[in-house]
């Protein structure tokens, strides 16, 4: 489809949209414009809209969190380990990684890896006397943040006693198990959250906003610009000047159009962003066999190197030095790619940008015709999970991994001689329109990161295919649902590395090690369940020289 007639394309999706009142009554909070005809549905939306109004409540709340602040600065308090996993993470994640930390403000750091080697990076990190922990969790009993919240617990009560709750707070919605396990602990406060809003909504509740009180953030600036944004995408704007429309029915019609792969280009220091905006497209499309693929971080290659399932997201900050990104775009364009631009004045725009992408992705769903704010798929792998550590508890063991209906293996060290031929003939299955997923269960870092990196370009630029990489088990609330509930165009390459020092889980049988291990074995499971593309590659004790062989041959393929 050319230009002019993709520009047409969109300009009747978004009378669409206005004839449809899509603005009106989602600002109404009308459930019906998802899914209108199922009575399931119906109650799932009509429970999930909390988000477009939520942060006019919070600014309510913005003078008693800075005395709280104030309080814990006078008390000593230098730092904040915020656990949690998805919804509860990301959007303070990125905000500490775009915003910073205010001169005498706690410094954040979040902790949403299993890997007992990044527990212990973070232990490692902190003063556990001078440290506050968060424990976020919308459910109350997400099992990551509950085993991360017992092993700190412990290490607390070793040092402070009876007082070690005085070094907790929660965010969870009320009346979970969280809440009373807060209150039975003493913890210094609980911060109940409105319970309709899902967690990849929740950045402008408080699950973003005590995070970001915590490191100094200027509450009223963040929330000034998230009512300029509701303005600007308010009821009564038209459809063409509405910035999160126009988003919502590109993205939405250019994935019905085969455009599926939202490759994000957010310059710096917007680029963190990307990770939040991953979990929300991902999660909220990625069902009935339709989607949206994010691709984050991938870096951009030659325009002529990519195909016609792409569409290229920009995010820049005015003034930021462009770093060729504005020369890149142009020839991208000029090669007849879909290039979507936008623009903020100052980084405290963030919190606009979180609605603007809100809403853009609520109006993408109804486009695809899809439940925007369920996440259907997402609980067959925590269930296998939790059958293997019910039959670890019993038998001190994980079960062995059964092969494939027809025979073949699944599961390879990386230093196996079947590997290779292995690894060529899953590359092999690779088609115009797939992606290939790298799910690295490893300890997150910069040299490991960008190793990764390495394995995924060459991915990219030999297979011709998008590619995504995401730590596990934190993609699992992330992109996973996409990965079962979206359309069959994924090879998903499962990285696992052994853990030499591991660490118990306090009032468990199992070990943070044992933990991981049992995810990424759900997840593969449930996987081959779907008949999906899948191949597991055991890293060793030595993740880094596991990824240097791994990286060799796939540059040999």
């Amino acid at each position: 489809m050319d230009r002019e007639a993709l520009k047409a394309a969109l300009q009747e999706r978004l009378a669409a949209l206005a004839a449809a009142d899509f603005s009106e009554r989602l600002w109404a909070a009308d459930p019906t414009l998802w899914k209108a005809d199922d009575d399931a549905h119906q109650r799932i939306v009509a429970d999930a809209l909390g988000w477009l109004s939520v942060f006019e409540g919070v600014r309510d709340e913005v003078h008693g969190l800075g005395e709280f602040v104030d309080e814990l600065c006078a008390e000593g308090f230098r730092s904040a380990v915020l656990l949690g996993m998805g919804g509860s993470s990301l959007a303070p994640e990125v905000m500490h990684a775009i915003l910073g930390t205010r001169p005498g403000y706690l410094d954040l750091h979040v902790l949403d890896s299993t890997d007992p080697s990044a527990v212990a990076a973070v232990e490692a990190a902190v003063d556990l006397e001078s440290t506050l922990f968060v424990v976020a969790s919308k459910s109350g009993g997400t099992t990551e943040t509950a085993c991360f919240h017992a092993y700190f617990y412990e290490r607390l009560r070793e040092h402070c006693g009876d007082h070690a709750g005085q070094h907790f707070v929660a965010i969870t919605d009320e009346g979970t198990s969280l809440e009373q396990q807060a209150l039975d602990q003493g913890f210094r406060a609980v911060f109940v959250n409105p319970g309709d809003i899902g967690g990849r909504y929740s950045a402008l509740s408080f699950f973003g906003i005590v995070p970001a009180a915590l490191m100094g953030v200027d509450l009223e600036r963040l929330l000034d610009g998230v009512r300029a944004m509701a303005v600007a995408c308010g009821p009564d704007v038209p459809a063409e000047q509405n910035p999160a429309l126009r988003l919502g029915a590109a993205m939405g019609e250019l994935a019905l159009r085969g455009r599926d792969k939202l490759t994000l280009v957010f310059a710096p220091p917007l680029a963190p962003l990307g990770a939040w905006v991953e979990q929300l497209v991902a999660e909220s499309t990625g069902k009935e066999g339709t989607g949206i693929v994010p691709v984050d971080l991938e870096g951009l290659g030659p325009a002529g190197d990519y195909g016609d399932d792409r569409v290229f997201v920009s995010l820049r900050l005015a003034g930021a030095a462009d770093t060729g990104l504005a020369e890149s775009l142009g020839a991208l364009r000029d090669a007849g790619q879909p290039v979507l631009e936008h623009q903020v004045a100052d980084v405290l725009d963030l919190g606009g940008e979180f609605l603007r992408w809100e809403i853009a992705v609520a109006a993408a769903g109804h486009v695809l015709g899809i439940d925007a704010f369920d996440q259907p798929n997402v609980q067959e792998s925590k269930d296998i999970t939790k059958r293997l550590l019910a039959e670890y508890s019993a038998t001190g063991e994980l079960p062995a991994e059964p092969p494939a209906d027809d025979g073949r293996r699944v599961v390879y060290p990386v230093g196996d001689e079947g590997l290779p031929a292995a690894l060529s003939a899953f590359l092999a299955q690779a088609a115009a329109g797939n992606y290939v997923a790298l799910q690295a269960y490893v300890a997150p870092g910069e040299a490991v990161w960008d190793q990764l990196q390495t394995v995924r370009l060459q991915l990219r630029d030999g297979l011709r295919v998008a590619t995504t990489l995401g730590y596990g088990p934190r993609y699992l609330h992330s992109t996973g649902q996409l990965h079962k509930g979206g359309p069959d165009k994924g090879l998903f390459l499962q990285l696992l590395g052994h853990d030499p020092g591991d660490l118990a889980v306090p009032g468990q049988p199992y070990s943070f090690g044992v933990l991981k291990r049992a995810q990424a074995r759900g997840d593969l499971t449930a996987l081959r369940a779907r008949g999906r593309r899948a191949l597991r590659v055991c890293l060793g004790d030595d993740v880094p020289a596991g990824l240097a062989r791994l990286a060799e041959l796939v540059a040999a393929i």
